[in-house]
């Protein structure tokens, strides 16, 4: 284990953690809390501020330990929970993000992002009823560890006392503690912080002969005199990132004496609020290495072993594809036992194919989570943006626990993060013009996710004003985007408002009205192979409605051949196939459309589109394939039957192509394109501007029987 990758562990926690601690703060400004919410909320600050104080970083702890009092205040009832101070602690919980990006060098430190930490220390320390004596000049706030600022000093104009007790530590290094990326002299150093270390004492344990020394192996031995306001848990907890990888000895010396305020260093932390400062259980032990522990803690040090196990997502990427190479080989194995015809060779291959099937879900499963981690997220957003708009909104969270890959969640985020933003200030009303309307004086914002069709359908509704196709026509004229006589549906006209440059604000606000967001938004759906589309009722509300697949790696598909070359449909979204006959064109007036037991059904030739010669005088095939509410059928030459596709990028050359979203090689070794079949619905549908009066006419003189094979 590297220290990269320790602290890659530390900043994906602290994510973790401070996403927690968010969610815990609205509830408890909600009123929907549950009993413990300030205890874990303080439990989040302690450990990330243990956390911190391993590695070092000395300005993310003085500061969270300031939040953390504030938080121990409200545990222990002293201060009353209340608007304010949750409204504080919010804007902490985003500086200590900022901390931890500064702290792994992920962004400079600036002045501007100094004193805006210190302005917050003097809020908490307001907060608390404290009164600081410290003044901020350019003399003091060169560094972030000046002695006067803030973050490193806490002035009262209170005395208090205390009692201090003394304990002598003796801790042997394990030899796998420099194997795991572990620094002895972080956990003495964050001791450091508990208390003031006093006699400290080094040594090197059970040294071998010189041609056995191993320059890996710890031979570390230090022993030590910690005062303060301590307990033995409290000392123990310093290692406990450490605990399973030396032998620990903690005893008391005698009670001290009653001292007057102690220094910043002694005062950090009460004797209550440790109670782990490693974000996760370490790995299992060197079995050469054991643990010397006072009898009274053991009890108190295990914990029950985790569920769960951390994995570097390059890892699991690499583990994705060599499976979707496995698949591609197992196809060319069918394909050489079908041309062998050996009843054996099939059944044998038959057996791995359902094998390959089985690791290929588990492993696709394991990149999956549940959406309902991004869309709590959103609770903040919609909390602030609805205060600095001075707008009452109910945000309302369903199919939270549907699931999708974690690479589309990753990338859906920002456009949501869009969307969100321009329902609250476009469409839910001021509460003044709902009152006017007759509605609810508090809007409401919903998210929903479901899946269909072997998609996932993520929806953001409002019940706001709703789009006026009128006004956005007008927009679009204005800025250059459609002439005045443009023949548009009013679903034409409402995705407009995706194109770059487009908005329909009176003025630019910190919000929105520089017409920036919505085009990116289409962009980065467009990008995971996903749709958008807008409902919306004038004075009722709007309904944006994403599609996405569930997953960018591996899919079943349908493949079927047009003149000599193999296409592939996703299996989710066919619905059934028909024989294509000569005599279900004649009512058809010359248009792509036939008859489909009463229904109207646009289709598109495939051979037409990709310019490839008819393979076969037999009749066409309809494959009839669905994508919403919207169907369309695709005329191929054959049907190949059912394939497992392993997706691969086109590249930069053919990202413009329409009609085609990827590549996947065959068992053959043949390359069949995957079709974009969204965007095929729609061409189909577009190209065929039926004519109302004409379509009856054809459905009653046709007799649309068709014979149809299902394939689901």
């Amino acid at each position: 284990m590297s220290l990269d990758s320790v602290l890659a562990t530390f900043e994906a926690e602290a994510a973790e953690l401070l996403i927690d601690m968010e969610s815990q703060l609205l509830a408890l400004e909600s009123g929907t809390a549950e009993p413990d919410a300030v205890h874990a909320i303080f439990r989040a600050a302690h450990t990330i501020k243990g956390s911190g104080g391993l590695f070092g970083f000395d300005t993310l702890v003085a500061f969270t330990h300031h939040v953390e009092s504030l938080i121990d205040e409200m545990r222990d009832g002293t201060r009353a929970v209340s608007s304010a101070l949750t409204s504080l602690l919010l804007r902490c919980c985003d500086e200590m993000g900022g901390l931890v990006s500064e702290a792994l060098g992920r962004r400079e430190r600036t002045q501007h992002d100094l004193m805006r930490a210190e302005g917050l220390v003097r809020e908490i320390q307001s907060a608390m009823g404290l009164s600081s004596q410290v003044a901020v000049g350019a003399d003091q706030t060169d560094s972030p560890s000046s002695d006067h600022s803030p973050l490193n000093t806490v002035e009262t104009d209170q005395d208090f006392t205390t009692s201090e007790s003394t304990w002598l530590v003796n801790v042997v290094f394990g030899d796998d503690v420099f194997r795991n990326a572990l620094d002895p002299l972080s956990f003495i150093r964050y001791l450091g912080t508990l208390g003031t270390i006093e006699d400290i004492h080094t040594s090197l344990k059970d040294l071998p002969e010189f041609e056995q020394w191993d320059p890996e192996n710890c031979y570390l031995e230090v022993s030590l005199r910690v005062r303060g306001v301590l307990d033995q848990e409290k000392v123990e907890s310093a290692f406990g990132f450490v605990r399973d990888y030396c032998e620990l000895e903690v005893t008391q010396e005698k009670l001290s004496h009653v001292h007057s305020l102690p220094t910043q260093q002694e005062v950090a932390v009460k004797p209550s609020e440790i109670k782990s400062i490693a974000p996760s259980a370490p790995a299992k032990p060197d079995a050469s290495i054991t643990n010397s522990i006072a009898p009274n803690t053991v009890a108190k040090s295990s914990a029950p072993e985790s569920s769960f196990l951390r994995v570097e997502a390059e890892k699991l990427d690499h583990l994705i594809n060599l499976i979707g190479e496995l698949v591609i080989a197992g196809a060319s194995c069918n394909l050489i036992s079908s041309e062998l015809r050996s009843t054996e060779m099939i059944e044998a291959t038959s057996s791995v194919t359902t094998l390959i099937e089985s690791i290929r879900d588990s492993a696709l499963n394991l990149r999956m989570v549940q959406i309902g981690g991004t869309f709590n997220r959103f609770q903040r957003v919609v909390r602030d943006l609805s205060q600095e708009l001075g707008k009452a909104i109910d945000l309302k969270i369903s199919g939270a626990e549907t699931d999708l890959d974690k690479a589309v969640v990753e990338k859906i985020t920002d456009p949501l993060t869009h969307l969100v933003r321009n329902s609250i200030d476009h469409g839910i009303e001021s509460r003044e013009a709902r009152i006017a309307a007759d509605k609810s004086a508090t809007g409401t914002l919903q998210l929903n996710a479901y899946h269909d069709s072997g998609n996932i359908v993520i929806e953001v509704a409002d019940d706001g004003g709703g789009i006026n196709v009128e006004k956005v026509r007008s927009k679009a004229i204005e800025r250059g985007l459609i002439t005045d006589n443009a023949i548009l549906s009013d679903r034409d006209i409402r995705n407009l408002i995706f194109e770059p440059g487009f908005s329909t604000a009176e003025s630019v606000t910190n919000v929105s009205g520089r017409g920036v967001g919505m085009d990116v938004v289409r962009r980065n759906i467009e990008n995971l192979r996903g749709t958008i589309d807008i409902e919306s009722t004038l004075g009722v509300g709007t309904t944006i409605r994403i599609r996405l697949p569930l997953t960018l790696a591996i899919i079943d598909g349908f493949l079927v051949g047009v003149g000599g070359a193999a296409f592939v449909v996703p299996l989710g979204m066919v619905l059934e196939c028909i024989e294509l006959r000569p005599d279900d064109l004649e009512h058809s007036h010359g248009r792509d459309f036939v008859n489909l037991r009463g229904e109207v059904l646009p289709f598109i030739r495939l051979s037409h589109l990709f310019n490839r010669q008819r393979s076969s005088e037999r009749n066409e095939t309809i494959v009839v394939v669905r994508y919403g509410s919207l169907s369309a059928g695709l005329v191929v030459d054959e049907l190949l039957g059912d394939f497992q596709t392993v997706i691969k990028p086109l590249g930069r050359l053919f990202n413009k192509v329409k009609g085609i979203s990827g590549s996947t090689i065959l068992g053959n070794g043949n390359v069949a394109l995957i079709l974009d079949i969204p965007a095929l619905i729609n061409l189909a549908i577009s190209r065929e501007q039926f004519d109302p009066n004409m379509i009856p006419m054809a459905i009653q003189s046709s007799n649309g029987n068709h014979e149809s094979r299902i394939y689901q």
